[in-house]
Parts: C-alpha cells; structure tokens; sequence
C-alpha cells in the first residue's frame, strides 16, 4: 500500500508487485531551522535523500553500487507537498517506498511524520538511469534487472 497518494500520477508498471519501503528517524537540527524555529523548506530535499540513500544500504541499491555498474541515478522530477511545520529539537520519521517499474526509472515516494505520527510533508521523486557519460538508458543495467527479478519473485520484502 502507498505511504501516501502523490499529487502527480504514478507509473504502476506491476501493481502485483509489493513497493519496497525503509524507515529513518532523525531529530531537526539547528543549522536546519529558519529564524521562527521552523525547518527550512531548502533542508527537505536533503530528507528525502536521507530515505533514498537508507533504501540503498538496505537493498544494495546505493548510489556506489550504480556507479561501479556504470549507472549514475540523477534525479528527473521532485515533487513536495508540505502539510505541517516542523520545530527545531523534534523527531520525525523519514518513510521512503520505492515503486517496481521495469524501466530504467526508480519512482520513489516519501512520507515526513512527526513523533506523534503527524504527517508533516509528503513528496515524489523520479530518478533516471544514465550511463557515466550521460546517456540516457533504454533498459536498467543488469544488476538492477537482476534486483528486480528476485523482487518480483518476492525474494525481497519491505523493510521498516
């Protein structure tokens, strides 16, 4: 199930095929609050790469492990839907879920709650996949492929 419903829509390639999902929690920081207290709308891409770069470790999908296969991932589109601020010194929960797509895209969509489960912001990125000199891919390299065939068999689960 989606962690939210993101405000563009998304490419279901394989709705058969269960997103894969990693949890962070953090604490807001100084440096990441504006003069009012409240976070910084700039810090929130900073986030959600937090919760990409979590879902890499997590599946042997980390920017390192594109780029030894000759990939890098550079981000296409970012969507952000801010509903609530949040305050220097909170906890907050970083939800980030990855959608199968069998092109060379990675369609990821987040969710920032508070301690107290408030959904604060909501977001949506698509990354592409490009060769180390910037060709577009038409097709994921074959490690991702192979990723995605033992995803699909159910060989890799959610992890929260």
């Amino acid at each position: 199930m989606s962690l939210h419903r993101a405000s563009r829509p998304r490419r279901r390639c394989a709705p058969e095929v269960p997103s894969l999902c990693v949890s962070v929690q953090r604490t807001v920081r100084f440096e990441e609050v504006d003069a009012v207290r409240f976070m910084w709308h700039g810090r929130y891409a900073s986030w959600l790469e937090d919760g990409r770069e979590a879902m890499g470790r997590a599946y042997g999908l980390s920017y390192l492990d594109f780029r030894d296969n000759g990939v890098v991932v550079p981000l296409k589109l970012f969507h952000l839907d801010f509903h609530h601020p949040l305050l220097y010194g909170q906890t907050y929960t970083i939800h980030a879920e990855l959608f199968w797509n069998e092109a060379a895209v990675m369609d990821f969509e987040y969710r920032i709650q508070d301690a107290d489960g408030l959904v604060t912001t909501t977001a949506s990125t698509t990354q592409l996949m490009l060769d180390l000199d910037g060709k577009l891919l038409m097709e994921p390299p074959a490690f991702y492929r192979e990723f995605c065939a033992q995803w699909r068999q159910g060989k890799v689960a959610c992890r929260q």
